[in-house]
């Protein structure tokens, strides 16, 4: 069984789920084409996965450093709240525009 990194900052994911803009770009585009509220928990599931493919080729292309076991996960779930919080945002957007 993996042991615990104990230089494991969960404050990077947050910062790396916040600062992520193909979550950002993904989710508001998502957001605004969402005819319904309940969509909104599709848009955060789909942008947060758009999201983690991102990371993963810059990751994978050594722009950025490999992070510990486990922390994908977290990383997920932190985008996947932040890109349903951010599709609201545009859901709400597009009800004022049109």
């Amino acid at each position: 069984m993996p042991e615990f990194d104990p230089n494991f900052d969960p404050l990077s994911l947050v910062l790396l789920a916040l600062l992520n803009p193909v979550v950002v770009v993904a989710a508001l585009y998502l957001g605004t084409k969402a005819d319904q509220w309940q969509k909104l928990i599709v848009v955060g599931f789909a942008s947060a996965l758009a999201g983690a493919v991102a990371i993963w080729i810059v990751t994978f292309l050594g722009l950025l450093p490999p992070r510990p076991y486990g922390s994908d996960a977290g990383l997920f779930g932190f985008s996947c709240i932040y890109g349903a919080a951010i599709g609201w945002l545009g859901y709400l957007f597009r009800k004022k525009v049109t």
